[in-house]
């Protein structure tokens, strides 16, 4: 059981995700509005949202974050492409980039390479790349790891949520990887404190969450 750690404010590591299909504009805005008053760092919504998301948050200390490929990452490469460039021409200044799940079990790893280095140097965003650990081999973690760092992902993200929630293990694992050359998002199911300070101390510098309002509930409670 991990106690309440003073010493780490959550607020500081959330990526506050609306990314449920269902998402109104009046959902889009509630998040927004979530995000000032807690101070999270990013908000992550939809591509259809981010325009939105950019007016709401206009002269705010807190990035518009998106999803690219999302959630299966089976895009071809020139609709990864388009869709990352529009997003940034609509204000989004982070993109979480769904990786080719087919080509890394196949072995392609130019192919993964190419798109996530196009990506990277096409838009100048901070560029999230989503791994989804749960569906990988340790093998196959390494090497889609190795492969975004090189490209010039800023960040690894364990999952989209859509397969299953982060393991601790996995971040810790990433973390290794990393060793500092970018960040680890930890991402999928994280709903309690708890969850929250284990990720953080196995090296999450982002946590990606639905639950960020609950979160802070918590801490503060």
């Amino acid at each position: 059981m991990i106690e309440k750690d003073v010493t780490i404010d959550i607020a500081d590591y959330i990526d506050h995700s609306l990314l449920k299909p269902t998402a109104t504009p009046e959902d889009v805005e509630q998040c927004c509005n979530e995000a000032q008053y807690f101070g999270f760092p990013t908000v992550c919504v939809y591509p259809n949202a981010v325009s939105q998301a950019v007016k709401l948050l206009h002269g705010q200390k807190i990035a518009v974050c998106t999803v690219i490929g999302f959630p299966t990452g089976a895009n071809t490469s020139s609709v990864k492409l388009y869709e990352a460039q529009e997003a940034t021409e609509n204000g989004a200044t982070e993109l979480d980039i769904m990786i080719n799940l087919g080509l890394l079990k196949s072995g392609n790893s130019e192919a993964i390479y190419n798109e996530i280095s196009a990506i990277c140097e096409s838009t100048g965003q901070t560029i999230k790349v989503i791994l989804e650990t749960n569906l990988l081999t340790d093998t196959e973690k390494r090497l889609a790891a190795e492969i975004c760092m090189d490209a010039g992902a800023n960040y690894l993200k364990t999952s989209s949520g859509w397969f299953g929630g982060v393991k601790v293990s996995d971040v810790r694992f990433l973390n290794n990887i990393a060793e500092g050359r970018v960040g680890i998002k930890a991402s999928g199911g994280i709903k309690t404190l708890e969850q929250a300070y284990a990720l953080i101390e196995a090296g999450a510098t982002r946590l990606g969450t639905s639950h960020g309002v609950a979160l802070m509930q918590s801490q503060n409670s």
